[in-house]
């Protein structure tokens, strides 16, 4: 069992009054991490820490910022035998998950200390005599980062790294369910070098969680909000940040399709579908959950997609799939089946639970009066669905809430890119899986699956504040 004290001015503490949570493994059941339980002080106090850290680390040069970042990339990766640990502990997935958390993370550091020197602003011709009016964009002040528990590193990591390059002071709002990875997160800057207050971690104990998402959001000191996780709760967080009317960025939930056309590679085809279902057991935002098919090649694309998921197994130890998160979030996919089959549709593998270890499961046939069409599973299962031409297929596809992730096969890729500008997704890929993630690019979703966008130099954007400021050069006539 493995400790996770509260990171607050760069010292470890204790929650008021020593309080403690426990996170259990999936699997086996027993305590893998003991954690500090915020009270509200204790997480006023982190948000205070990082406003009195905010004006002197706004202060810091460019190339500091820069050093620091690359710095914290390099010993993340130093200790990704730490993160990798941590992960298998608190989560059950794989190390293979694991290991590609790290990497990425590594990755998102390393663009925002490129992204530093491009905090820009402008001059812009200014119609009065006399003056100079240049827009600048400044730090917004403290962000308020929440990370999800199932890609637990790279996404704490891109929570704040965007924030920090832009001179902001952060508060990581870690997972109940991952507290010692995201400690390890804040460990990481910390002897990085960052200065005490700029990097803070508040862990709390699941029900405590309403009273401390509002006072960390009511915080006045909070600017910016930042959350990744499910649709119901970013809702929530939405509004509580309506209510204080302070902006914030949303990475929520999806139910990406990936077409597959009369002309696609269907080899291809089903190693990315395989891959974008099954990876991470389905709890991936990204994760193909709906795969339309096209019916002249139904059939051989199913039988082989099929043949496929039956050599891949999801267990403790030593499998291609790892557990789900808990065994409620399993059971789950048993009654998605069974609600399928009972409407009509046909499994064709998968469908087993044990606990927390949820089988690959494919289910054919699948329509919209069942709950697999429409909800998003966050699980190794997906629905098939068959389309007569790319009008029914555009209309299936873009028949959700969600607009997160899309893919399309087909061998024109003409035609394919024809097809990819009617999905409603934020992301489309021609050719490839749907869960694809680059620290470059920028990333986000439409409709339910969130606004704004992490990532890139739209980043910017999110977390820092856009100012006009005018210099008079000469006397100015006024009418008064």
């Amino acid at each position: 069992m493995q400790l996770a004290p509260l990171l607050i001015n760069n010292r470890d503490l204790a929650a008021t009054g020593d309080a403690q949570f426990d996170c259990r493994n999936p699997v086996s059941g027993e305590v893998v991490t003991r954690a500090a339980a915020a009270s509200v002080a204790d997480a006023t106090a982190a948000v205070d820490a990082a406003a009195a850290a905010f004006g002197p680390w706004g202060e810091v040069l460019p190339a500091q910022r820069q050093h620091l970042l690359y710095a914290a990339a390099d010993l993340l990766l130093a200790r990704s035998d730490r993160f990798e640990a941590a992960i298998l502990a608190e989560t059950g997935t794989t190390a293979a998950w694991a290991r590609f958390n790290c990497q990425l993370a590594a990755d998102i550091l390393r663009e925002a200390a490129a992204m530093v020197t491009h905090v820009q602003g402008d001059i812009i011709p200014s119609n009065r005599p006399g003056s100079i009016a240049m827009v600048l964009r400044q730090p917004a002040g403290v962000v308020l980062a929440f990370a999800p528990w199932n890609a637990p590193v790279l996404l704490g990591v891109r929570a704040i790294a965007m924030p920090l390059a832009c001179g902001n002071t952060v508060v990581l709002k870690g997972s109940e369910l991952s507290p010692l990875t995201h400690r390890l997160i804040g460990e990481v800057l910390r002897d990085a070098g960052f200065p005490p207050g700029v990097c803070n971690v508040v862990l709390n104990a699941p029900e405590d969680s309403g009273r401390i998402v509002e006072a960390l959001i009511a915080h006045p000191a909070v600017r910016r909000v930042s959350f990744t996780g499910s649709t119901r709760v970013g809702r929530m967080v939405a509004e509580r940040c309506a209510r204080h009317l302070k902006p914030c960025l949303l990475g929520l939930g999806g139910k990406a399709p990936l077409l597959v056309l009369d002309d696609a590679d269907v080899d291809e085809a089903v190693k990315a579908a395989a891959f974008g279902v099954f990876f991470n057991q389905g709890q991936i935002c990204m994760s193909t959950e709906r795969i339309l098919v096209d019916q002249r090649i139904a059939d051989d694309f199913i039988a082989r997609l099929t043949a496929h998921a039956r050599t891949l197994t999801a267990g403790a130890t030593d499998c291609p799939l790892g557990s789900m998160i808990s065994a409620e979030a399993a059971e789950r996919v048993h009654h998605l089946v069974a609600d399928a089959i009972q409407k009509g549709a046909s499994l064709l593998v998968g469908g087993e639970v044990s606990g927390s270890i949820a089988q690959p499961t494919l289910v054919d046939h699948v329509t919209p009066t069942m709950r697999l069409y429409h909800e998003e599973t966050f699980a190794p299962i997906a629905a098939i669905i068959r389309f007569d031409d790319i009008e029914e297929a555009i209309s299936i596809a873009n028949d959700s809430e969600y607009g997160l992730s899309a893919a399309i096969f087909g061998r024109d890729t003409l035609r394919a890119l024809q097809v990819a500008k009617r999905i409603e997704s934020a992301i489309c890929h021609i050719n490839g899986p749907t869960v694809q993630d680059e620290a470059q690019i920028p990333f986000g979703g439409l409709k339910a699956s969130g606004w704004g966008r992490f990532g890139g130099k739209p980043a910017i954007d999110e977390f820092t504040e856009l100012r006009w400021i005018s210099v008079q050069t000469q006397p100015q006539d006024y009418p008064l």
